[in-house]
């Protein structure tokens, strides 16, 4: 593995890198004061349709795709570092420039497994970022975390038209509160019965004004409610229709679907996670030259020195096995290096919280306070130990894959 990045990530980090300071950083500030005038805590403030255009003039538009059919046409080792940098500022910088979740795992979805007419009616203006999206798998009354639970149903009309019948309740469906979102990939069983349990879930299509679809209340995550991502709903599905054609793939294919989906959304997490913690150091650093405690700066204060530390090598080791997983993605594939996307989804956000925990720390009240952003990016990190299979899921799979070569 070559750790020199090649010339075209030199270039597009030298124009993410400026973006970012001259338009992306100056705008969170105005779009705290922009969302305070909005008729609905849902609508997107004007600041962020300038920065998607200037990102998009610039060519920072749909970086995350590898297909240069549909998107930049880059490798996960070019990406990973351009994601790290808008981890610096996860409200707003993977919005600006359309690599966002959860919009950037259903546009890998429909460019992967969507049939022409899907693309044309849902891929392409996620693509051009006219509208939004939803991936609605989670349900309340099971453990999700294991997908063969889900119980939403997605039956044939029993009339015999050419139809589908879904039936169910989801909840944290990210995005889904976005005044902007209109469809769907939702997750069901076509196969409630069937004999291999992972072949009984399929995925549709699910337009957002389809008749029985009602996004019934916002989830909070921390007390946040994720305003920029928009939210994070509880949907209900009530005998909602939608034809047959709005099958994604085949029947029996969503588990499969859901594994190649949530592979580089879990990478894409890491990498927007390191940057992250960048932001918490750099918080943390000027926070500790600037202030005084007990007659002297808290830079000079031993403990802080370790937090600084440990945080610099923990982020190194990071970075160093999130990009050998991007190189491992691109070289062996997805399945190759399952293991290692496993131990990054592990690693990172758990480290992170305690890097964002220590900044939290050394800024005492602001560090809680809606003056710094570390209390949400904490949230944030927080949330990944959940977010695309918790942690233990994860490290029983990995287990044991490790023991079975002992066995």
């Amino acid at each position: 593995m070559d750790f020199a990045f090649d010339a075209r990530t030199e270039e597009l980090r030298a124009k993410l890198l400026a973006f970012m300071d001259e338009y992306v950083y100056p705008a969170e500030a105005v779009a705290e004061e922009q969302r305070a005038e909005l008729a609905s805590p849902w609508d997107t403030p004007a600041v962020v349709e300038e920065l998607k255009a200037e990102a998009r003039r610039q060519g920072l538009w749909n970086l995350f795709l590898p297909d240069s059919e549909y998107g930049a046409g880059l490798t996960n080792l070019q990406y990973a570092p351009l994601a790290e940098i808008t981890g610096r500022s996860p409200q707003l910088a993977p919005t600006a420039l359309n690599c966002a979740a959860p919009d950037t795992g259903n546009m890998e979805v429909l460019t992967q497994f969507g049939d022409d007419a899907q693309k044309k009616q849902w891929l392409e203006p996620l693509l051009a970022g006219e509208i939004r999206s939803a991936f609605a798998m989670t349900e309340p009354e099971v453990a999700s975390s294991d997908a063969t639970n889900i119980t939403t149903l997605i039956e044939r009309a029993p009339e015999g038209t050419d139809e589908y019948v879904i039936t169910g309740r989801k909840w944290y469906i990210s995005g889904a509160m976005n005044p902007d979102c209109q469809i769907f990939i939702v997750m069901g069983k076509t196969d409630p019965g069937g004999s291999d349990i992972r072949r009984q879930q399929s995925m549709v299509l699910v337009p957002r004004d389809t008749p029985g679809v009602t996004v019934k209340r916002a989830m909070r995550v921390f007390g946040y409610e994720d305003h920029y991502h928009g939210g994070h709903a509880e949907v209900i599905f009530d005998h909602a229709r939608v034809p047959v054609s709005n099958l994604i793939g085949e029947e029996g294919g969503g588990f499969a679907i859901a594994q190649a989906r949530l592979g580089p959304g879990r990478i894409h997490h890491c990498m927007r996670l390191i940057g992250m913690a960048e932001r918490a150091i750099e918080l943390m650093c000027r926070r500790a030259v600037a202030r005084e405690a007990f007659g002297k700066a808290l830079a000079q204060q031993g403990v802080v020195h370790n937090w600084i530390a440990d945080a610099r090598v923990t982020v190194e080791q990071l970075r160093l096995l999130v990009l050998k997983t991007a190189w491992l993605m691109d070289t062996v594939g997805n399945r190759g290096a399952h293991t290692e996307i496993q131990a990054i989804k592990i690693a990172t956000p758990r480290a992170v919280v305690d890097i964002i925990d220590r900044a939290i720390q050394l800024h005492g009240a602001g560090g809680v306070s809606q003056d710094f952003p570390l209390a949400e990016l904490y949230a944030g990190a927080r949330t990944l130990m959940i977010a695309d299979g918790p942690d233990e899921v994860h490290q029983r799979s990995l287990a044991r894959r490790e023991l079975k070569r002992y066995v």
